[in-house]
Parts: C-alpha cells; structure tokens; sequence
C-alpha cells in the first residue's frame, strides 16, 4: 500500500470517528484538517524555503555548481515533478509559468535599481537575478492554484474581472514607475478595499462551507509569505541595503509591497479558474478532496 493510499485510509477513518464526538473534538478535527490542507497547497513553497535554508547551512561552497545554480536546477526539478505526477496540470504549471516571468522581469528591474541584491556568483541568471528567484513567485501562484482547488473556492459579492485586471496592471506598472514618478501605492490600497471589501471567499475544509472576508484572506497569505522572505534573507539567497553586513529583519513595510503582489498573482489565478475554467482532472492527495 503507498503512502498516500495509507494516509487516505487512516483519514477516512478519523473522520467517520470525529463525525460522531462531540462538538469540540469535531471543531478540533476540522482545525487540525485546515491545517493539513494548508500545508499540502503549501507544497512548492514549502520546498523552496527548505532548499534555500538547507543549501545555505549545508552546501559546499568549493562545489563546481554554484549554490544558486543548484537552487534553479532542483527547483526546475521540482516543478517537472509536480506535473509529471499529476499534481498540477499542464495548464496550471503555464499558469506558473507565467508568474515566473512576470516576477523574473520586476527582479531584474528591481536588483537593477539597487531595492535588493544577489550576492552570490551563478551562470544561470538573468542580469543581477539568478533563475530561481522567478520560481519564488511562482511559488505563490502554485500555492493559489492549490488552494483554490483543495478548498473548493466559492464568491460572493465578488468585484467584476475586469476592474480588478485594471488594478491589477495598474500595481504591477507602478512598481517600476515609482522610482521615477509619485507612488500610487496609497490610492491603489484604497481601490482594493473598495473592491475587495464586499467579497467574501466559501471554503471547505471538511463537511460544510466556511467563510471570511476575502481581504482578510489575502492579508494573512501576505503576512505568511513576509514570513518566508525572512527565512529567503537570513539564508541571504537575496539581501537587502540594510542586511549587508549582518541579517536583521525586513521591515514590516513589506507587507504592504507584498499584498500589491498579492493582488496580481490573486488576479491572475482567478482568471484562469473562473474565465477558462481550468479545473480538470487530476491527482490528489487523497482523503483531501471530500468529507
């Protein structure tokens, strides 16, 4: 019997034995459920932190293979393994894909600019960027991709697409312009709220459909994604002006640079799932996908 096809069975039978407790072990259940969901949509995040803070207790720094050229190669791996094992579609990996570009052409910008540095050597890089930064951001597309599925997403009150697709490049625009130019990052808040703010997001982690505001939903994956850049700077596989000489933590004004982020990947997620209606078959982790 595989690992998975065990844990399914053993899931099975949790859950036909919380289903008859009482109130508090079933809320128990679902929360420890939740949390299993969460970690399994965190999957190639997951991995990305492990490698960057792995690598950089344990990579041998007189190696032939750069440490960052390392991190590309096993991410590329990684990826090719997801859809290879059908964990991700083909449509989603271009999904992905596309995060990887659009995150690649800002990281090239933005290390141009001097916001933030590789400090290491590698051959596989574009200008100041090594390759496996745009796998980081296609670590939050993969993250929404999943989620959205092993939840069961569902709108209501949900602002049309396209205004938010107009928000959405006007976030990625000024992420360049307000080097040259005023910053609308303020006024860009203020629009979300007022589009976002009515949305709530219908989630199944178990039997029923729970529900939360949408922004704050994207709140708490940005505040877990800063989470991440701080184990992505204490391993310095990219470095702030204010972390040259030692590690410190990266300002808290972060968060709100990383919600705008958020907004795009958040955008282009649920155009494919809602427009092209990519959601087809595939494998899971079973146990995950029912009550």
């Amino acid at each position: 019997m595989s690992v998975f096809a065990r844990f399914a069975l053993y899931e099975r039978l949790i859950s036909h034995w919380a289903t008859s407790q009482s109130p508090t072990i079933r809320v128990g259940y679902e929360f420890v459920r939740f949390g299993l969901k969460q970690a399994w949509a965190c999957l190639f995040g997951g991995m990305m932190v492990a490698l960057l803070l792995g690598s950089f207790f344990l990579y041998p720094q007189e190696f032939v293979l750069a440490r960052y050229d390392f991190l590309s190669i096993a991410a590329l791996l990684i990826q090719v393994g997801l859809i290879w094992s059908g964990l991700e579609t083909r449509d989603e990996a271009f999904v992905i894909f596309l995060f990887h570009i659009v995150g690649t052409v800002m990281e090239v910008f933005k290390t141009y600019m001097g916001s933030w540095i590789y400090p290491e050597p590698s051959i596989l890089r574009i200008g100041g960027v090594p390759l496996f930064a745009g796998f980081m951001y296609a670590a939050v597309g993969s993250y929404l991709v999943r989620v959205w599925r092993l939840f069961e997403f569902r709108f209501t009150s949900h602002p049309p697409f396209w205004a938010i697709s107009i928000l959405a490049v006007a976030v990625y625009v000024n992420f360049f312009t307000h080097h040259f130019t005023i910053d609308l990052r303020n006024a860009m808040f203020l629009i979300a709220a007022f589009l976002f703010g009515p949305c709530w997001v219908h989630f199944r982690v178990w039997k029923v459909h729970r529900r939360m505001p949408l922004l704050l939903g994207l709140t708490l994956v940005t505040l877990f994604i800063w989470f991440a850049e701080n184990f992505g700077t204490y391993s310095r596989a990219w470095i702030y002006p204010s972390q040259t000489d030692a590690w410190s933590l990266v300002s808290p004004a972060k968060l709100g640079s990383w919600f705008l982020l958020m907004l795009i990947s958040y955008v282009m997620v649920y155009g494919v799932k809602t427009l092209f209606k990519v959601d087809g078959p595939r494998k899971e982790m079973p146990g995950f996908q029912g009550p």
